[in-house]
Formats: structure tokens, C-alpha cells, sequence
């Protein structure tokens, strides 16, 4: 079993940086309105800095108070926290989830090699049979326009030169 003990932070019970009286954080001089407020305690502690700490004072307090504890071991010290029969819950719903993604990703990469193969295997060679046939069109088009032209050309010739004679 477990034996949890309470330990006092020290930051907390550190006095805060800013006024002491709360009439110094009003800013509004030509107010008409009176604030009336009680002095601080005697008791109360004085702050030796007037200015409150700048962002490199917050840097250096704060990479002295880092522990050297991992992310894992974090994690790990999250097992007292979580009952255990949630834990198992947890790790029964964590490690089916894991198998369902892995065998999806799987089944997602056989299916995508067998239609990129097939895709490969049977799509370029038709890809180039399509295009040579293309081509061969165009060019029996190009032969027509060519006869239909030289047709037409020929009856005119024939004419000219009877002309000429």
C-alpha cells in the first residue's frame, strides 16, 4: 500500500512582487472618486524590488527548479494514479486499437500495390497503343486532305494549261 504525504511548497508562501497597498494600482489621477483603503500590516513583509521580475529572472528561477525526471518516468508514476482495473480497460482498448490500425494499414498497402502494379502492367502498354493509333489517324487525315487537295488542284491545272496551248 501506498503512503501519501502532504509537502508545503515553498513558492507558495513566497510574497508576491507588486504594491503593497492596493490604492498604487490605480492609475487614474484625474478621477473625482476617493478610494478609502486600510494601510498593510505591519507584519506584512517588504519587497526589496520595486519592479516585478523581468522575463530572464523568470528564465534563471525557473531552470533551477527543473527535475530530472523523463517523460517516461511521468508516465509511469501515472500507475498509482489509475486504478488498475481501468489501466487494464485502458491497455485492452489501446492494444485492439493498434491492431485494427496496423491490420487496416496492411490491407490498405497490398490493395495499393496490387492497383499501382496493375496500373503499371496493363495502363502504359495500353497508354502507348493508344497514342501510336492516334497518330495513325492523323496521318491517314493528313494523306486525305492531301489527295482532296491535289484533286481539287488537278481539274484547275488541267484547265490552265489547256489555256496556255
Amino acid at each position: 500500500m501506498v503512503k501519501l504525504e502532504e509537502v508545503p511548497d515553498e513558492e507558495l508562501d513566497r510574497p508576491q512582487a507588486g504594491p503593497e497597498l492596493e490604492d498604487d494600482w490605480d492609475t487614474d489621477t484625474g478621477s473625482d472618486t476617493t478610494l478609502s483603503f486600510s494601510p498593510a500590516p505591519s507584519s506584512a513583509p517588504r519587497i526589496s524590488h520595486p519592479c516585478p521580475p523581468t522575463d530572464s529572472d523568470i528564465s534563471e528561477d525557473s531552470s533551477d527548479e527543473i527535475p530530472d525526471e523523463s517523460l517516461t518516468d511521468r508516465i509511469a508514476a501515472l500507475r498509482d494514479v489509475i486504478p488498475p482495473q481501468q489501466r487494464r480497460f485502458l491497455s485492452s482498448t489501446f492494444s485492439s486499437a493498434s491492431s485494427w490500425f496496423k491490420t487496416g494499414l496492411g490491407w490498405g498497402g497490398k490493395t495499393l500495390w496490387v492497383v499501382s502494379t496493375s496500373a503499371l502492367l496493363l495502363g502504359v502498354p495500353w497508354a502507348l497503343a493508344f497514342a501510336e493509333e492516334q497518330q495513325m489517324v492523323e496521318m491517314e487525315r493528313e494523306m486525305k486532305m492531301q489527295q482532296s487537295a491535289n484533286e481539287v488542284s488537278s481539274p484547275l491545272r488541267v484547265r490552265w494549261m489547256a489555256r496556255i496551248a
